[in-house]
């Protein structure tokens, strides 16, 4: 998975980078330039992994990762080339899904670029700027598929749709909130990069003070949500000033620290469970003595195709998977107490996975 992370400038988007690539357990970042993104990538904390490895000592424990991409501050006129905005906006159009880091606390010491907190203008500002990159994409292939239009009746419903898509971008309207009429209309829509498309996580970045107080109590905060709830995109609450000290603390000064804030997790937890939330995505298992592993799969996934994200020869010469939902192990203790109790199936080629599922693959070519 790899998400974007945006912003105007001085809004808290580079320190909230550093701390989230800094506090995981795998990240390997790159040298910023005016070209080149950000780049860290960063364990998926998952305690059940913690629990396997405690069970079998295996060799090798690899966790699922997120791959965090900082994109330089967009500002207005991105989508015309103002500070190189059409070459980091071509890096929006690689990532899964965008975290939009929204200035939401006040200071006399950070300037804001526009001289005052307003999450409002400054959503705006960035969804604008995504919208006019789209508005040139649709147009384009609008152009290419009128002068096919002549040699192919079948494209007119995708140049209706075409039409309708510019009419709503050109009307302000983000692509993800844009209903495809039709099965022809999604797959055109699917076709297309457009990065208001993407799903969007909103990071209000509010002050340590207003964390402790409840993120509730600042009302830039509030607005941001109003925000998000129109636009079926997600949000949560970070400090990303604190976030960045707690990234250097060690796991027991750290939950110290959080529970000074009053808050359970840290920010780089949240915002990974609500990317998953987001993109539809779980984790299935996989332990032994070699290695344990959590692979991450999209919700609705079956089980040869989750075999395949193992190795293609998996998927190929599925035989069957050999599953047991984690809590049911962890409550027998041994996988063969699980055995024992009925707990471990034998599930064919439906089988639709879930979060947590321990699974062995069977499989023959």
């Amino acid at each position: 998975m790899k998400i974007g992370i945006v912003g105007l400038p001085n809004v808290g988007k580079s320190t909230l980078f550093n701390a989230t690539t800094n506090g995981g357990a795998q990240c390997a970042n790159y040298p910023f330039c005016t070209i080149a993104p950000n780049v860290g990538v960063v364990a998926v904390p998952d305690a059940r992994l913690d629990w396997l490895c405690d069970l079998y000592n295996p060799k090798k424990h690899t966790p699922a990762t997120i791959e965090f991409v900082d994109i330089a501050g967009l500002v207005k006129g991105a989508s015309k080339g103002e500070g190189l905005g059409n070459k980091f906006l071509s890096y929006i159009r690689e990532v899964d899904a965008i975290v939009h880091v929204v200035r939401c606390f006040e200071s006399g010491e950070i300037a804001h670029v526009d001289g005052s907190v307003d999450p409002k203008r400054d959503i705006e500002i960035i969804e604008m700027e995504l919208i006019l990159s789209d508005i040139e994409l649709v147009e384009r292939r609008i152009d290419r598929t009128e002068k096919a239009l002549k040699g192919d009746k079948k494209l007119r419903s995708e140049l209706d749709f075409l039409n309708y898509l510019l009419e709503r971008l050109s009307a302000g309207v983000n692509a993800r909130s844009i209903d495809a009429p039709s099965g022809d209309s999604q797959r055109v829509l699917d076709e297309m990069p457009l990065l208001s498309a993407k799903p969007v996580i909103f990071c209000a970045n509010l002050s340590d003070d207003d964390l402790f107080n409840g993120a509730e109590s600042n009302r830039h905060y509030n607005e941001v949500c109003a925000i998000a709830a129109g636009q079926d995109a997600g949000v949560i609450a970070v400090c990303a000033q604190a976030e960045y000290e707690i990234a250097a603390l060690n796991e027991e000064e750290r939950a110290v620290f959080l529970s000074e804030l009053g808050v359970g997790e840290s920010g780089l937890d949240r915002l990974i469970a609500e990317s998953y939330r987001l993109l539809g995505l779980i984790s299935f298992l996989t332990a032994g003595q070699p290695e344990v592993r959590a692979w991450t799969i999209k919700n609705g996934t079956r089980a040869p195709q989750a075999a395949g994200k193992i190795h293609s020869d998996f998927e190929r010469g599925f035989i069957r998977a050999e599953i047991v939902a984690f809590d049911e192990l962890k409550s027998c203790g041994t996988m063969a107490a699980a055995k024992e109790k009925g707990l471990v199936r034998s599930e064919g080629k439906d089988y639709v996975m879930r979060d947590g599922d321990v699974t062995l693959f069977r499989f023959n070519v």
